[in-house]
C-alpha cells in the first residue's frame, strides 16, 4: 500500500501572518482552523485528507536552528519568472543567499519568518 502527502505542517511563530502570505502566493483559501491557533490553507475546495495536499501552520515558540532540511518550490502559472518574482516580493518575500553561484535558473527567497523557498523558471499550468 502506498502513501501520499495530505498535509505539510509548518511550525511557526505567526500562523496568521504565514497563512495570509502563502494564501496570496499560492491563491489558496482557508478550509479550517484548529484549536490553539492552527490554520490550514489549500487550493479552493481542498480540505484535510483530500486529494490535494494542504499547508497547516501550527504556533510554536521553538527557535529555528540551522538550515532548513525541507523547502517549498513554486512555479509561476500566469506570468513569466520576472513578473512572478515581483508578485512574490510585494507581500513580503525577500531574496536570500544560500550559496548560489548566480547562474541558477531559480530565485531563492525567504518568507515572513525567514524560511527559504525557491521560485522556479518554468511556467506551469494552474490547477
Amino acid at each position: 500500500m502506498a502513501c501520499r502527502i495530505s498535509e505539510l505542517v509548518v511550525d511557526c511563530t505567526g500562523p496568521e501572518r504565514l497563512a495570509a502570505f502563502w494564501s496570496e502566493v499560492l491563491g489558496c483559501t482557508e478550509p479550517g482552523r484548529g484549536d490553539g491557533g492552527i490554520i490550514a490553507i489549500g487550493p479552493p475546495g481542498a480540505d484535510f485528507g483530500g486529494p490535494q495536499p494542504i499547508l497547516v501552520f501550527i504556533p510554536s515558540s521553538d527557535p529555528r536552528t540551522g538550515k532548513l532540511r525541507l523547502h517549498i518550490d513554486v512555479s509561476p502559472t500566469d506570468r513569466d519568472q520576472d513578473a512572478g518574482l515581483e508578485r512574490l516580493l510585494a507581500p513580503g518575500a525577500r531574496p536570500v543567499g544560500v550559496g548560489q553561484t548566480g547562474t541558477e535558473s531559480w530565485h531563492v527567497l525567504a518568507g515572513p519568518e525567514g524560511n527559504e523557498f525557491c521560485l522556479l523558471h518554468t511556467r506551469i499550468q494552474p490547477l
